[in-house]
């Protein structure tokens, strides 16, 4: 199992944390709940790809020491706007990544996709706690941030909702007791659509989450049931499980966040509001809890619980994300990049809503796999990916 061994912090001692990707969903969460327990939590770094003045805002909200735009061009704005704060700027992918390597003990990575790889080694490496909200980052490089994570004693702590359940529900000292786990989906916006009438949804109506309010690359990852595969792939790093062992079940009210099944016939389930403020605030405080302002839970006003199998004919991502688990090697780099590229051509109008996993399974045909011994070869992996995808969307997109 990753997830390393709990270490208590005296609680007159405030934490300090870094949020890297504060501008996203994920980071606004964070910094809202962090906003309300300042006596709790010192921030040291935060991070954007490009949003300055919302980064601005926050690291004045929150007193952060720095804050970090990863677009170089943004860095005198981002200057300007912290002028007369005190709190130090910075830009580029590279003092992004510094950011992360700085003295704070827990590390919020919430930065979406690939990107989040190399500051969330950073902090990995300097044995920080790494609360993990990048399910990419383990899917692109998952033996490699598994064994770093071992050898430098850090603790990686889930942020998934699912992830995060299954983590608060394990019983890590009897692996052996455990005969699977289940992760829940929603099923997302199209979960009763037929194929043919996905064939012409817009990414307005993909972006569009009937439960959990994410960002558009999430949204769509869900929509298409990406998201499910990715998490296959991050579950099986983070527990140590088969893939056999890790099921996949529709869940519409996204009440039931997963459950682990026990050899004895006993399943545990964590139970909450689709808030994603639960999760966060559990790996915030951990291995304490604390205060969360979410809604709770009245099960007579939810009424029933409802639960599915996923249509793999409608939903093709969990196979492929499958198939791409049972590859090994460089397959579930190649699954992640050529989805991201996938992505974001379909929220550009670029491509149709289908495409996305075609796209992704001729990528998957058209580059093998390959060992993976450092990160250099995870980026290789990726940049070559990436261009086979780039071209098989023109293709679709002159047809």
């Amino acid at each position: 199992m990753a997830v390393a061994a709990p270490r208590r912090v005296p609680n007159s001692a405030p934490r300090r944390v870094t949020v890297l990707g504060s501008t996203g969903s994920v980071g606004c969460n964070t910094l809202d709940l962090i906003s309300r327990n300042l006596d709790r939590f010192e921030v040291e770094a935060l991070t954007a790809n490009g949003q300055v003045e919302r980064l601005a805002e926050q690291a004045k909200q929150v007193n952060a020491r720095l804050a970090v735009v990863a677009d170089e061009s943004r860095y005198r704005d981002l200057k300007s706007a912290l002028s007369g704060t005190g709190i130090e700027a910075a830009a580029g992918q590279a003092a992004v990544t510094e950011a992360a390597a700085r003295p704070s003990e827990l590390v919020m990575a919430a930065i979406v996709g690939a990107a989040g790889l190399a500051p969330t080694m950073a902090a990995v490496r300097r044995g920080a706690i790494v609360a993990l909200a990048n399910k990419e980052t383990l899917v692109c490089a998952g033996p490699l941030m598994t064994a770093e994570v071992l050898r430098s004693q850090a603790t990686l702590l889930p942020v998934d909702s699912e992830h995060n359940a299954i983590f608060q529900v394990l019983d890590a000292e009897q692996p052996a007791a455990v005969d699977r786990i289940v992760l829940t989906a929603s099923g997302g916006p199209f979960r009763t659509l037929s194929r043919e009438a996905m064939a012409g949804v817009t990414p307005a109506q993909a972006v569009a989450h009937p439960n959990w309010d994410m960002g558009a690359k999430i949204s769509v990852d869900s929509a298409t049931m990406m998201n499910k595969g990715l998490e296959i792939i991050e579950a099986q790093h983070l527990f140590g499980l088969g893939a056999e062992q890790i099921d996949v079940l529709v869940h519409p009210q996204s009440v039931i966040h997963s459950m682990v099944a026990y050899v004895d016939g006993s399943v545990l389930a964590q139970l909450g509001q689709p808030d994603m403020r639960t999760p966060i605030a559990y790996s915030l405080a951990w291995p304490e809890r604390m205060v969360a302002p979410v809604e709770r839970l009245d099960l007579v006003a939810v009424g029933q619980l409802t639960f599915e199998e996923p249509d793999p004919a409608r939903f093709p991502a969990l196979r492929l994300a499958r198939e791409a688990l049972q590859a090994g090697n460089s397959a579930p780099t190649i699954l992640n990049a050529a989805n991201e590229v996938a992505v974001r051509a379909f929220l550009e109008g670029g491509i149709g809503f289908l495409d996305i996993a075609n796209v992704v399974e001729d990528t998957l045909l058209g580059l093998p796999a390959s060992p993976l011994q450092s990160l250099e070869d995870v980026w290789s992996v990726d940049r070559e990916a990436r261009a086979i995808a780039a071209g098989l969307i023109s293709r679709v997109g002159r047809r």
